[in-house]
């Protein structure tokens, strides 16, 4: 359900992006220099850029409605819903708040992981697993080394 408001506004925008691109063009004008200077190849044009949001858009909200890489699509909606949030602000508080609950829900949808641990978390007990067995593997050594020369040591004062 969250992600059916990206789905259908995404598909309106890239049919006739036109409401969204003049609302986008002050902040083109402003932004646009620094895009062209980082990459020449970005395109500044409003209509190209509210189509290439439209596109994601659709793409992210679809793969969020079927459960297909949850966290990287509620993200990339996050990200892209942020600069939205400040274009409305201007026209309308209610508007603005209901870009707001959708950050929220995004960014739970991000952080959740469906039950399974995190990645950072299973990176640390990985680590942690590894530095016990290799705890356990010079104790065992050191044991068996011990006993090695212990018997070594019992040949030569009993040989044969």
């Amino acid at each position: 359900m969250l992600a059916s408001i990206f789905v259908v506004d995404g598909v309106r925008h890239l049919i006739s992006p036109e409401a969204k691109v003049e609302m986008a063009r002050p902040v083109l004008d402003k932004v646009g220099p620094m895009l062209e200077k980082l990459d020449p190849r970005i395109p500044t044009d409003p209509r190209t850029i509210v189509r290439a949001k439209a596109a994601a858009d659709v793409a992210a909200g679809l793969a969020l409605a079927t459960g297909h890489f949850t966290r990287p699509a509620a993200a990339l909606l996050a990200a892209g819903l942020a600069p939205t949030a400040a274009l409305d602000r201007r026209d309308m508080p209610t508007s603005l708040l209901k870009n707001l609950g959708l950050l929220g829900g995004l960014l739970l949808a991000a952080a959740d992981t469906e039950g399974r641990p995190s990645i950072r978390y299973r990176t640390t007990h990985a680590v942690d697993r590894s530095q016990r067995a290799v705890k356990r593997a010079a104790k065992a050594a050191k044991r068996e080394a011990k006993i090695a020369a212990r018997s070594a040591a019992m040949a030569r004062k009993f040989p044969g």
